[in-house]
């Protein structure tokens, strides 16, 4: 049976105008000028300054010029299209960043230095191949396995699939006996470890290929026969089952330690040395005879204006009226274009305003830091104290924090940096807990690496020194900084 009824619900719907201001405030400043390229490719009617970097009187008058002739236009088209960023935003509308914490001259050129970039790591492989004593029918098998390789020099499939994929796809018969005897040629290749199908015997490849000394045998056994103990760090049971002194052990897993997990990286990582990828600050602050400043890096924002040879355009057609088909589509085109163009120019100078809006708050907020550099300085903060002071939503901080970096006397920093959670010392202090990783990781630096600490016993320091919290929290903390369990930090 049908039942039909009236319902009434309320939506907010976000026109293109309002996501393209979302989008234009989450780009970072290097990927700016990019973005303003592809909507002038899309848009003609969008024209940037040629001198944008210091514009003179000339270009001042003539955009002055300009928006006189845009009055007209303005009157018609946006007398009820203005909008504010915060409005398009709803409360549970938040990217991933969370609520606590985890240079160029602006004159300069940016000009990219040319590099030379030798073969690829499987193009060095294949050439090796071709120096090995081997028949057609070999050689293919060989090939093949190369082509199963991955980029850090494992061999992760097994014999048997491989060669089922050879008698399928080849229609060529092969044997895993055949494949393995092939395998050990290609693991004869440099770098060593290449062709390996586990951790472990990656390091055993590049162990056995050393000189042969006492350390190195003792490394060799320990990777051969006590692999399980070892990455477990059980190294009382490896001392008792090879009757060796500790200072051998720690010889032999120190040898261990220098061996490279990922041998394919060498090459991938040679030709990046080349392609190194730098920072562009988001803001600079700087410090001018004591007294700090704030301003966003311009560097990539052109000034833009909409096309005057539009807005001509745009009245001849409009004089003409709607007289005819093509005439009345000419209006339509130039108007859907100029309204895009100026969208987009409001877009950029919200995505400013914004933009400063915020670091300024942050700037107020975190004074100490900045006037210090001292980072026991900083305050507790999350994205609620922010957006109250600047009057904005909270994912809108949350986007203008992500992805952006601020150029200050100490160094280059992500926003993110700033914000932290806020906890309360046994003396009812509230703190940083950007203070309290500080001394987790001190005390983690400083323990007897023999006898590692366990969360249980850090949570106890730190009750000591004043921070009462769980061990559940210490374990939190202790993953946000990239530390291990205590299990794992241990050294012989």
């Amino acid at each position: 049976m049908l039942d039909q009824k009236l319902q009434q619900k309320l939506q907010q719907k976000l026109s293109s105008q309002q996501i393209q201001v979302i989008k234009m405030l989450e780009i970072p400043t290097m990927m700016l000028e990019q973005r303003i390229k592809e909507e002038m490719e899309e848009n003609p009617a969008l024209e940037i300054d040629e001198q944008f970097d210091e514009p003179n009187d000339e270009q001042s008058h003539r955009d002055d010029d300009d928006r006189d002739d845009d009055d007209d236009y303005d009157s018609e088209r946006d007398s009820d299209n203005e909008f504010t960023i915060d409005d398009y935003f709803n409360e549970d509308e938040y990217s991933n960043y969370k609520f606590k914490d985890n240079n160029n001259s602006g004159n300069s050129d940016n000009k990219e230095i040319p590099f030379s970039v030798g073969n690829s790591f499987h193009e060095n492989l294949y050439e090796q191949l071709s120096l090995l004593d081997l028949n057609e029918h070999e050689m293919f098998v060989a090939d093949f396995i190369l082509g199963n390789i991955d980029d850090e020099g494992y061999l992760r499939r097994d014999l048997e699939n491989i060669c089922d994929d050879i008698m399928f796809s080849q229609n060529l018969e092969t044997s895993e006996k055949e494949l393995q005897h092939i395998l050990k040629l290609v693991q004869s290749l440099d770098p060593a470890g290449v062709g390996a199908r586990d951790l472990q015997e990656c390091l055993l490849l590049q162990i056995t290929r050393k000189h042969k000394t006492a350390t190195t045998l003792t490394a060799a056994e320990i990777l051969r026969n006590y692999y399980p103990e070892f990455t477990k760090k059980h190294y009382d049971k490896i001392l008792q089952s090879l009757e060796i002194e500790r200072e051998d052990l720690k010889d032999a897993i120190d040898e261990i330690m220098k061996l490279n997990p990922k041998p394919g990286n060498a090459y991938s990582d040679a030709q990046q040395k080349g392609t190194t990828q730098f920072i562009t600050p988001d803001f600079i602050i700087e410090d001018h005879n004591g007294k700090l400043s704030i301003h966003l890096h311009a560097r990539n924002e052109p000034e833009l204006h909409v096309s005057k040879s539009y807005i001509d355009m745009y009245a001849h057609y409009k004089q003409g009226g709607e007289k005819s088909k093509s005439n009345k589509e000419a209006v339509q085109f130039i108007q859907q274009k100029i309204d895009g163009a100026k969208w987009f120019i409001d877009a950029i100078k919200q995505r400013k305003n914004t933009l400063l809006n915020t670091m300024q708050a942050i700037f107020s907020y975190q004074k100490a830091f900045f006037e210090t550099g001292d980072e026991a300085r900083l305050k507790p903060m999350i994205l609620k104290d922010i957006a109250e002071i600047v009057g904005l939503d909270v994912s809108t901080v949350s986007r203008v924090a992500n992805s952006k970096y601020v150029q200050t006397p100490y160094g280059i920093f992500q926003l993110k940096h700033f914000f932290s959670e806020s906890m309360q010392t046994d003396a009812g202090e509230e703190v940083s807990s950007r203070e309290i990783k500080a001394i987790l990781q001190e005390n983690i630096e400083n323990e007897n690496k023999q006898n590692p600490f366990t969360d249980e016993q850090l949570a106890e320091i730190l009750k000591e020194k004043g921070y009462v919290i769980a061990r559940r929290t210490v374990a939190k903390y202790r993953e946000q900084l990239g530390i291990p369990v205590g299990r794992l930090r241990k050294e012989v």
